[in-house]
């Protein structure tokens, strides 16, 4: 029910992602193309900007409020050039339960962890979930977790199982770590009898190279509790890539120019930010997409099945 954007290549101003495309990642907050929820809970993002004040580090920037009318994200969207760029949109169920605050706004990162995660998705009957979850969490990141969402904790157990969270893992570990964390999750619904559709579409990056997840847990499975049913999980969540060169107002259309075989830069989005989605590549389901750039500038995109 989330929508989220991950970049990765030469610098793009972050006005050109968030506001000015026909489905740019704001608009898709109150008016999305795919899966007609709002989402209307908050915007996070990490943005890495080259030539900024120690620039291993990103720009961060939460809120809790729409997004549509942050005049603060507007005016930091007009002036800020990113090289790597992991921006969300936070949707939730329409109900009193839902916490809507600060805490719970991705992408998620913890205190001397170069990796950041946004998640687009939800976990049934999660707070059954945490105390099975707790003994696989490092207890110096279960002591940062500060709010309330499945994605929170997935994050934790991402970051747990990293050979040394406070460097940027390899393909290679990163998709190791996503693999045990929906392993451990699988086990603790196996142990609680969930069989319940549980979509988890993540976005990971570190600034230097980009992992986008499309996974869901026992698609096609729904509560009998009317109550609970979510319509969203009717369809699996959709995930898109576009690569290419010089992002940016072509013809009308916001897209990059020259195909996969002259890229430099590649974009990984819930949805297309252009009418025109004939550039724009459907993830795989089940499936991990890893993008890191080559020496030479080009991005090298490999896809691993996740079971």
């Amino acid at each position: 029910m989330c929508r989220a954007l991950l970049y990765l290549g030469q610098p793009v101003l972050l006005d050109d992602f968030l506001f000015q495309p026909d489905s740019a990642l704001v608009k898709q907050s109150y008016m999305p193309k795919m899966l007609h929820l709002m989402n209307l809970a908050g915007f996070g993002m990490r943005a890495w900007d080259a030539a900024s004040h120690e620039a291993d580090k990103p720009f961060a920037y939460a809120s809790d409020s729409i997004p549509v009318f942050d005049r603060n994200l507007k005016g930091l969207a007009e002036k800020i050039r990113a090289r790597c760029l992991l921006a969300h949109v936070r949707g939730v169920p329409y109900n009193t339960r839902v916490e809507i605050a600060t805490q719970n706004v991705h992408p998620f990162q913890f205190a001397g962890v170069p990796l950041v995660m946004a998640h687009n998705g939800d976990l049934a009957r999660f707070a059954e979930m945490k105390p099975l979850l707790l003994p696989h969490v490092k207890p110096e990141y279960a002591t940062q977790i500060r709010g309330t969402t499945d994605s929170e904790w997935m994050y934790a157990l991402i970051v747990s199982r990293l050979k040394d969270p406070r460097a940027r893992p390899s393909g290679d570990e990163l998709h190791e770590a996503v693999v045990h964390m929906l392993g451990v999750v699988r086990e603790v619904r196996a142990k609680l009898g969930i069989a319940l559709a549980s979509p988890v579409n993540l976005f990971l990056t570190d600034g230097t190279q980009l992992a986008a997840v499309r996974y869901t847990f026992d698609f096609g499975c729904y509560p009998q509790d009317p109550a609970e049913f979510l319509p969203g999980h009717l369809a699996y969540y959709t995930l898109w890539v576009t690569l290419g060169r010089d992002y940016g107002l072509h013809d009308g259309e916001w897209k990059m120019t020259g195909g996969s075989e002259d890229a430099d830069s590649v974009l990984v989005a819930s949805e297309p930010l252009s009418r025109d989605i004939s550039a724009w590549v459907e993830v795989p389901e089940y499936t991990m997409l890893h993008a890191a750039l080559r020496r030479n500038g080009q991005p090298a995109i490999t896809l691993r099945e996740l079971h």
